[in-house]
């Protein structure tokens, strides 16, 4: 009687090891491009009024009076005052805005609603306009 034996081959036993290397390395490479692009990256921050201590349901007061009032509706229209103002003539009627009064500090009534860009079209136009500050005018909780 003849013994066979069966011998494995190796390609059985290499088929569990998978070379994650190119894996790793590309990885990395996202990685320290993450690294070095993230603060190149010019963002937005709203600084958010404190918070009332807890317990009280005080707000921060506005200014009822405030001469530059900037409304945008849910229609994404903006009105600065009673005038409804057309995103092309922002910009300039802002500068004249400015002009004349350079101290105020505009307050934007954004709706909940309206579009993020509008927003971003009303600050751009304050910004160019030559205003440092925004107040941005929440709805109390």
């Amino acid at each position: 009687m003849r013994k066979h034996h069966f011998t494995l081959s190796r390609s059985i036993d290499d088929e569990g090891l998978v070379n994650l290397t190119p894996l790793i390395d590309v990885v990395f490479v996202v990685l320290i491009l993450f690294i070095l692009v993230a603060p190149l990256l010019e963002l937005d921050r709203v600084a958010l009024a404190c918070a009332a201590k807890e317990g009280t349901k005080e707000a921060l007061p506005i200014q009822e009076n405030a001469p530059i009032k900037i409304h945008v509706f849910a229609d994404n229209t903006i009105w600065i005052g009673n005038t409804c103002v057309k995103t092309e003539d922002l910009y300039p009627y802002l500068k004249k805005c400015k002009a004349e009064m350079p101290h105020t500090i505009p307050q934007v009534y954004h709706d909940k609603e309206a579009f993020f860009g509008t927003y971003q079209t009303v600050k751009n136009a304050l910004e160019a306009a030559g205003f440092e500050e925004m107040d941005v005018i929440l709805k109390p909780s």
